[in-house]
């Protein structure tokens, strides 16, 4: 396991669990984790021997969002571009499965990793919530683009400017989560799951996602979508 405060690292055979770590902060993002979440990220992705990442959260709240006691930046889209886009374009590109397993709220930024990542299972509990219309803001971390997607428009739309939530059984419903278990099961089912999927060929693995991503942005001739 890695000395890193706000982000923990451990290796177990071909698997890499990465729990963020500000419990205390609700896994607020402030420039700490951000940093350290994107080495740890990039770290892994180095590492030939891993073919599944899980991360999960340490406390009762997978993620906050932002971490708001740093206050407001002048130039929000910069901050978004230099310091969480790396970090959800690493999910992206890395040729290992992503898995999110998490219980509590996953606010902001914590329902974009959720977005963001190949598998995700949640507790009977948790939740999704889009608060950025609270601080007058778009959601960020790629969520228009994922929501629309997998809720449609007029769905997305709503839940986004009223600052809505959304259930477990609604993610489940939605296809933004693969599985919801009980809280007390969250970590064994999540490691299971990530040993099976270790057992499987890391190269379809590895070809599949990257084809998924690559025809999001394709029609079916192979032409890339017009914005």
């Amino acid at each position: 396991m890695n000395a890193q405060k706000t982000v923990s690292l451990d290796y177990k055979n071909q698997i890499a669990v990465v729990t963020l770590n500000r419990p205390e902060a609700r896994n607020a993002f402030n420039a700490t984790l951000r940093k350290d979440l994107l080495d740890t990220l990039q770290e892994v992705e180095q590492n030939e021997a891993i073919r599944v990442v899980v991360l999960m959260a340490n406390g009762k709240t997978f993620c906050a969002g932002a971490d708001l006691k740093e206050g407001s930046k002048k130039n929000i889209e910069a901050l978004v571009m230099r310091e969480y886009a790396p970090i959800f374009s690493t999910i992206q590109r890395m040729e290992k499965v992503v898995m999110v397993a998490f219980n509590g709220a996953a606010a902001g930024i914590g329902c974009a990793l959720v977005t963001a990542a190949d598998l995700a299972l949640m507790t009977e509990t948790a939740y999704l919530q889009l608060a950025f219309s609270k601080i007058a803001l778009i959601p960020d971390g790629g969520l228009t683009w994922e929501l629309v997607r997998a809720l449609g428009y007029k769905r997305a739309y709503r839940l986004m400017i009223e600052a809505g939530s959304l259930t477990s059984t609604q993610c489940l419903e939605f296809g933004l989560v693969n599985e919801v278990v009980a809280e007390e099961q969250l970590h064994e089912r999540a490691m299971q799951w990530a040993q099976s999927l270790c057992e499987l060929s890391p190269v379809a693995n590895r070809l599949t996602k990257r084809t998924l991503h690559e025809a999001a942005q394709l029609n079916l001739f192979g032409r890339r979508r017009r914005a």
